[in-house]
């Protein structure tokens, strides 16, 4: 039932852009700030850290944009928490302990990732709950805001903000961005979707364009969030989509590099607008695929980037189970995935990607079905915790960069994971020793 893979390792290079820096107004000379995972001022002492730039500006420390890209942390292998943001989290389930996503919860939450050195959190951008007995996350918050309170909840941790570029202005958002930035001293990071849930966007009074058309008007949105952040005197703009006169933005993202973008698009024109334009690209890449099917994955869409003279990391998504044996995973993932999903919120999901057992074969259908349920898609991890440390083992030596987990409770279950699967994989040598 649970997958077990075999596969060599494909490093990637490193990146080198950066944008100009920006003075901040302070004079005198450089203090140091702890840069994030160095064992000073992390009491947990996880983490190796990269070395940070002399600042040129003022400001204490300056981040260079290579390591924005890797998240302050020179571990092969980076870790996240996915969907916290939302009520149930990931897990499609009605069981009584499921994810709240309350307010408390989260800080609580990117606390307690910031002291053990996980290196992010990554938000859903959803507006709209999927029904069913739970109102599958019915009940979510907005991204950017969730991400400004959270990094100033914490010291390392970097935050992303999930956001939808058709609805909301390029401006408002580049603002939007470099404030969370700045509260962060260089920790927000901007997860980009360009859309696909109409119900959602009918919400908004938005157009859900067709499938090109939508990254074409990314770029154009992208193109002007990045100017904002980077000219140094007023500009114009007349494009396709938008027609901007005078368009002064300042200031600009903390230490004079930008955030890290991430974006998860599958389709080849959506691949393709991650590895022009961002830092790297979030995909389920898993979904259906051997480990060697993903290896080669990986290879193929750096060997595109380079083409173009850049580089991207390849992150993907996973649902841990993690006891103490096998059985007691595999058993209360049977609990809490099977016997007491929320099967109708699941048919809901399906239905919106035209996902029927009138046009699929019901073996076909029942495994999807299987799949929505245990996380939205993500790659069940479910066994004791040399099982759990094995499978993400074999996910970096596929070549992948990082990978977003949630479960079915976050507070409840991350302890445990910090205890028994990072002093595994910091033996591997994929992170730092604890």
């Amino acid at each position: 039932m649970f997958l077990r893979f075999e596969l060599p390792f494909y490093p990637g290079t490193q990146r080198e852009d950066s944008f100009a820096p920006q003075s901040s107004g302070r004079a005198g000379s450089v203090r140091g700030r702890v840069a994030p995972h160095a064992g000073l001022g992390n009491p947990a002492g996880f983490g190796k850290a990269l070395p940070l730039m002399e600042s040129e500006t003022g400001m204490d420390r300056v981040r260079s944009q290579r390591e924005r890209a890797q998240m302050g942390s020179a571990n092969r292998l980076k870790l996240g928490l996915f969907g916290a943001n939302c009520s149930s989290g990931r897990a499609v389930t009605m069981v009584p302990e499921r994810w709240s996503g309350s307010w408390p919860d989260c800080v609580a939450l990117a606390k307690m990732a910031d002291e053990a050195g996980i290196e992010f959190m990554l938000p859903i951008g959803r507006w709209k709950g999927y029904g069913g007995v739970t109102d599958y996350q019915g009940e979510t918050f907005e991204t950017v805001t969730w991400a400004a309170g959270l990094l100033a909840s914490t010291q390392r941790l970097v935050v992303f903000g999930t956001v939808h570029a058709p609805l909301i202005a390029p401006l408002i958002a580049a603002k939007e961005f470099v404030t969370a930035d700045h509260i962060g001293e260089g920790r927000f990071g901007l997860n980009l979707v360009c859309g696909w849930n109409e119900g959602e966007f009918e919400m908004f009074g938005a157009n859900l364009r067709d499938h090109e058309t939508r990254y074409d008007y990314a770029q154009e949105w992208l193109d002007i969030v990045k100017r904002a952040w980077s000219a140094p005197d007023d500009f114009d703009v007349a494009g396709r989509y938008f027609s901007l006169r005078q368009v002064r933005a300042k200031p600009k993202p903390y230490g004079g590099t930008r955030p890290l973008i991430m974006n998860a698009g599958a389709s080849p024109t959506g691949q393709a607008f991650a590895i022009k334009n961002c830092d790297a690209l979030f995909s389920h890449i898993s979904y259906g695929m051997s480990l060697d099917e993903t290896a080669g994955y990986v290879t193929r869409v750096r060997k595109m980037a380079a083409e173009q003279g850049r580089d991207i990391d390849v992150y993907t998504v996973g649902v841990v189970t993690c006891r103490p044996s096998a059985k007691e995973a595999e058993d209360y993932w049977r609990h809490a995935i099977v016997d007491n999903a929320d099967w109708q919120a699941v048919d809901n999901i399906l239905a919106m990607r035209d996902i029927t057992p009138e046009n699929h074969a019901p073996d076909e259908f029942r495994r999807l079905r299987n799949h929505q349920a245990n996380g939205m898609g993500g790659l069940p991890m479910v066994g004791d915790p040399d099982s759990v440390t094995a499978q993400l083992a074999r996910l970096a030596d596929a070549g992948l960069t990082g990978i977003a987990v949630s479960f079915v409770n976050y507070l409840d279950e991350l302890p445990y994971f910090c205890a028994e699967v990072l002093p595994r994989l910091a033996r591997l040598g994929l992170r730092a020793p604890t």
